[in-house]
């Protein structure tokens, strides 16, 4: 009883915040559009019964427009979860191996920019990167160039305003499993002979593993419907899915179209989540101890 006293809350937050919108949002996308307002007429009506409809996902399927912006969503939320995570891993090691006072410090910095607005950040990175910016006029004065370089609306443009958004979504975690690991493997296989490289990829890189996957799902997932940053700094051409959501919801007013898109978001999100549910497991079954033996019991011999 008390145990289920304690999972009640959690339960109903997550029925109240994650389940309810999801079966709203189903219960859009099967709907068909109509003018009104809401611009839908319901899946369900007391007085006509079901009368929901499919058609909105047959035109995801069929329409290669979609597909094309859920794939480049995908391609761009991949490369910026592994640059976040190449990024991290240097400053999680920095921030694990600082003292209790530096460390602290270290992680203020880390949280720094969530004190800045999100618009005035990209707004100073406009700043930075148009013709006329400080960045093509240091490269100007330093002779790289004769004339100011198209950086802005740029899919370099683009990457680099999404690392800097997401980056600390992938240090904090990344940087708690290195604080937790247990420095004595490592000390071992130094006093070995193992050089620093190979004490890192032999035993730092597979005990952080699990927070490896942590960042590279906290930047992935949200990277992949990322609206804002593409549409402020990347190029007019990137046909990504959170700028197709913004035109069907509003600009086309095609809420079923709009909603079944999300759907269709939500569902390639869980492959990731799933591979890395497997991977943890399977590591956490190779890292069990084995059972104990007896005395004088040798390995591979059965009681």
């Amino acid at each position: 009883m008390r145990r289920a006293l304690v999972l009640l809350p959690p339960f109903l937050w997550l029925l109240l915040l994650v389940a309810a919108p999801v079966v709203i949002l189903l219960g859009i996308a099967v709907s068909e559009g109509a003018p009104g307002v809401p611009p839908f007429t319901p899946a369900i009506s007391l007085q006509d019964g079901w009368r929901g409809t499919a058609q909105n996902l047959l035109t995801l399927a069929q329409d290669g427009y979609y597909a094309a912006a859920l794939l480049r969503s995908v391609l761009v939320a991949g490369v910026t979860a592994t640059l976040c995570l190449l990024l991290a891993y240097p400053m999680a090691l920095g921030i694990a191996a600082a003292g209790e006072r530096w460390r602290v410090l270290l992680l203020a910095l880390v949280l720094l920019p969530f004190c800045t607005g999100f618009l005035p950040r990209l707004g100073a990175w406009i700043g930075l990167l148009r013709d006329g910016g400080w960045v093509n006029g240091v490269l100007i004065a330093l002779g790289v160039t004769t004339e100011p370089l198209p950086l802005l609306y740029s899919d370099g443009a683009m990457y680099l305003g999404m690392v800097h958004a997401y980056l600390p979504f992938a240090v904090l975690p990344l940087a708690a499993t290195l604080l937790r690991r247990d420095m004595s493997v490592e000390e071992a296989a130094a006093d070995l002979g193992a050089s620093p490289w190979v004490v890192f990829r032999s035993v730092t890189l597979p005990l952080s593993l699990p927070g490896a996957a942590a960042a590279f799902l906290l930047v992935f997932i949200p990277a992949a419907g990322e609206f804002v940053i593409p549409e402020l700094l990347g190029p007019p051409e990137a046909l990504l899915v959170g700028r197709a959501l913004w035109g069907e919801f509003f600009q086309n007013r095609d809420w079923p179209l709009a909603a079944a898109l999300a759907v269709a978001l939500l569902a390639l999100l869980i492959v990731p989540i799933r591979v890395f549910q497997g991977l943890d497991e399977g590591g956490s079954r190779r890292g069990a101890s084995p059972p104990a033996r007896g005395p004088g019991e040798r390995p591979g011999m059965s009681k």
